[in-house]
């Protein structure tokens, strides 16, 4: 399988929570694929510049400096075929965000983010 089509996916993590973060990090680990983290949406944008094997992009809504549909937006700029999902906390977001991405409600088990990885990444590989 190729990394875009499911098992062995790089996958960039974004949350400005350095917990959260490392712990989504080892639950992706845990399910074959290799995840690198970001801090920031800035950093984010950083990685995506340099390179060009991410299959997928995981990030937290509510961040500062940007949120994370500001981050999807922009990633999906540099990248089209890019994976997105937005991992929150809230069980609604703010009106008027105008949000249209796949979503994870926080907290969530590894069991849920496995089916939601392979179902996004089959959309995109379809």
């Amino acid at each position: 399988m190729s990394p875009q089509q499911g098992l062995g996916a790089t996958i960039l993590v974004v949350d400005d929570d350095a917990l959260i973060t490392l712990n989504m990090v080892d639950q992706l680990a845990d399910l074959g694929h290799t995840a690198l983290e970001a801090y920031s949406g800035r950093e984010a944008l950083a990685i995506l510049q340099q390179r060009s094997d991410i299959a997928m992009l995981i990030t937290d809504y509510s961040m500062p400096g940007m949120s994370g549909v500001e981050l999807a937006e922009a990633a999906l700029a540099l990248h089209p075929d890019l994976a997105v999902l937005l991992a929150t906390g809230y069980a609604e977001l703010p009106d008027g965000n105008g949000c249209a991405l796949p979503r994870i409600e926080k907290p969530f088990r590894e069991d849920e983010l496995r089916a939601k990885i392979e179902e996004l990444l089959a959309t995109e590989a379809g």
